[in-house]
């Protein structure tokens, strides 16, 4: 009697690759919520941290880059803490966080692109296997041929291990260059930020005028009713 159960028709390899196909389908969730939830809007977040600068609020826009997100922000605080050292600290300390943030952005992507390539392997070791169990029903049977019956199983076994593995194949590639995708977008918004933020600190706000800090911390310490 043919087997009625796909699992149980595809053999054990099945499993293997419903199992590596539980793993894939983890792997892109929890890499698609990290990614999203890392991209924000940089353009309007380095304007707004400029904005800030530029009133001779440090701290306070030391305190929104901890509030926000992503390696963007992780970047810029990383600039703004090196804001009176010179040129060279300032760029090495830049480089080396964006470094770190992009090894984490691309953690995990091994795997998935590992996947890929494994499991059109795993599922032609299914297909030879079932392969196997057929010309086996050749070699057992009565006659000198076998029933379809017979044969049956290794051939479901066969077909179903095929069509598995490269439905997980077509799935891993789709998820691995999707999250590659959204890596570089990310990628992208560090390096102009990291940029945008240095130029700034290195012109524009080492260009203010002495004493302009404490003026401006005067003028909010009298806005909220401080003594002077």
């Amino acid at each position: 009697m043919p087997e009625t159960n796909l699992l149980t028709a595809g053999g054990p390899v099945l499993w293997l690759l419903l199992f590596m196909m539980a793993g894939l389908v983890a792997l892109l969730v929890e890499r698609m919520f990290y990614l999203h939830r890392a991209q924000i809007r940089a353009r309007e977040f380095v304007d707004g941290v400029k904005n800030i600068l530029g009133k001779g609020r440090l701290a306070e826009a030391l305190a929104v880059c901890e509030e926000t997100p992503g390696p963007v922000a992780v970047t810029v605080k990383t600039a703004l803490r090196q804001a009176d050292a010179d040129e060279t600290r300032l760029r090495h300390a830049v480089q080396e966080t964006a470094i770190i943030e992009l090894a984490a952005l691309e953690r995990r992507l091994g795997s998935v692109a590992a996947i890929a390539q494994v499991a059109p392997l795993v599922g032609l070791l299914g297909t030879v296997l079932g392969m196997t169990v057929t010309f086996r029903a050749f070699a057992t049977g009565a006659a000198e041929y076998a029933t379809a019956k017979a044969l049956a199983g290794g051939m479901w076994q066969a077909l179903l291990c095929t069509a598995v593995s490269l439905a997980l194949a077509a799935l891993a590639r789709l998820g691995q260059h999707f999250l590659a995708g959204r890596v570089r977008a990310i990628v992208r918004d560090i390096e102009w930020s990291a940029n945008e933020i240095m130029g700034y600190l290195l012109m524009d706000y080492r260009a203010r005028p002495a004493g302009s800090d404490a003026a401006e911390e005067a003028e909010g310490k009298k806005n909220a009713g401080g003594p002077p």
